[in-house]
């Protein structure tokens, strides 16, 4: 009854906490998570209030925070227009990948933290953060925009390839020798590809059976086959992320419309107990060490992500205001940058110091981008040319002064 109490408490207090740093973060026009981190990193071992009895129930609440994040993705698409992206922006898609998860395989060398890390650490820098993206383009009125949609392809290209990275992940902080790896990692491959496959041919008739105009009975319903599927999925060496994204891609029309406004709060809720719980399992004194090379990563990875968009939106056909844009939005990190450091965190205890201080840096960066990159380089290609103006003019006016002496 004690224990009971106390978990209560605990959990009122952390609930209460989020609550109120969210408000804050809406006033202050920045995404929640950064400073859900810092709630977990507070109520954490070796933060300022540990907490003794309900870390085991937020555990489990930030396992759901993941699939549902996962299941609210797989919604945002259909299957054919997964295909359609990766048809048309696959060279996009691959100049993404090099530019973006080799700086984060080099820091881990450079670390010594060896191939495992270097898998894991590349999957952080290189991972966008779709949440936090179309939250500032919503804010910013950019829906509408030409570029919008290469940012969004870039972003469909980056969760397809989550669907392979994660189940190689897996299988390789799992520890498996080759060939137990190989046939692990085959199962878990093609237990995705058929689902996808399932999700193309048969997704009318996915929907139509869950579908149901009750509210109540669809949210069970879906959640119920969400969960049920990602727990398959994670028995299978699949991760059980890329399970809840696939049910999520199966269902498409009135009902993803619909499960999604359904879901949503409840996305939200323990989405921020993810928040927490990575925040919980971090010891906030080892981050100050890691904050130098965190910023330099964030720094490097911020530019590699705006370099990614410029090429991307060029190859659309679009002006260099819009691919400025583009490269601005894809600058924040988050979500799945903290999914793949809580895989790894278990095999490399130190690259959740670093994950954490490397999503706070540009989940506060990324919106800063979004909003000013375009402006920036628009003013430094009008002082370079007014620069190159007043050269010009000096040109000019050395040769004449010199015949008329």
């Amino acid at each position: 009854m004690h224990d009971t109490t106390t978990m209560l408490i605990e959990l009122g207090a952390v609930v209460l906490g989020l609550g109120i740093v969210g408000r804050l973060a809406g006033r202050l026009g920045l995404s929640p998570i950064p400073l859900y981190l810092l709630v977990g990193l507070a109520f954490g071992h070796g933060g300022l209030v540990p907490l003794s009895t309900s870390e085991g129930f937020i555990e489990v609440g930030a396992e759901i925070g993941v699939i549902l994040l996962l299941v609210m993705l797989g919604l945002e698409y259909t299957a054919n227009e997964l295909v359609d992206s990766l048809r048309t922006q696959y060279p996009s898609g691959v100049v993404d990948l090099l530019l973006n998860a080799t700086p984060g395989a080099i820091a881990a060398f450079l670390l010594g933290w060896g191939p495992v890390g270097a898998l894991a650490l590349a999957g952080v820098t290189y991972i966008s953060s779709s949440g936090v993206i179309a939250k500032v383009l919503t804010e910013l009125n950019r829906l509408g925009n030409r570029e919008t949609p290469v940012i969004l392809g870039i972003l469909v290209i980056e969760d397809l390839t989550m669907a392979i990275y994660l189940p190689i992940l897996s299988t390789v902080l799992a520890g498996v020798g080759l060939a137990s790896g190989s046939v692990t990692l085959a199962i878990a491959l093609g237990t995705a590809g058929v689902a996808l496959f399932v999700a193309l041919r048969h997704g009318r008739f996915i929907s139509k059976a869950v579908s149901s105009d009750n509210p109540e009975m669809l949210l069970l319903v879906v959640l119920g086959l969400t969960l049920l599927v990602a727990g398959v999925a994670q028995r299978l060496q699949v991760s059980a992320a890329v399970g809840a994204f696939l049910v999520g891609i199966a269902l498409s029309g009135e009902v993803a419309h619909t499960t999604r406004r359904l879901l949503t709060p409840l996305r939200d809720l323990f989405a921020a107990v993810f928040f927490v719980f990575f925040g919980l399992s971090t010891d906030p004194t080892d981050i100050p060490p890691v904050l130098v090379p965190a910023l330099l990563l964030a720094l490097v990875t911020a530019g590699t992500k705006i370099a990614t968009g410029w090429y991307a939106a060029r190859r659309a056909g679009i002006g260099p205001r819009g691919r400025f844009r583009a490269g601005g939005a894809l600058v924040a990190r988050g979500e799945f940058s903290i999914v793949i450091a809580g895989l790894a965190s278990a095999t490399e205890p130190r690259i959740a110091p670093v994950a954490t201080a490397y999503v706070l840096i540009l989940v506060i960066l990324g919106p800063f981008a979004t909003r000013w990159t375009e402006p920036v380089a628009r003013r430094l290609r009008e002082r370079r040319k007014s620069q190159d103006s007043a050269s010009e003019v000096v040109h000019e006016v050395r040769p004449a002064a010199s015949s008329g002496a």
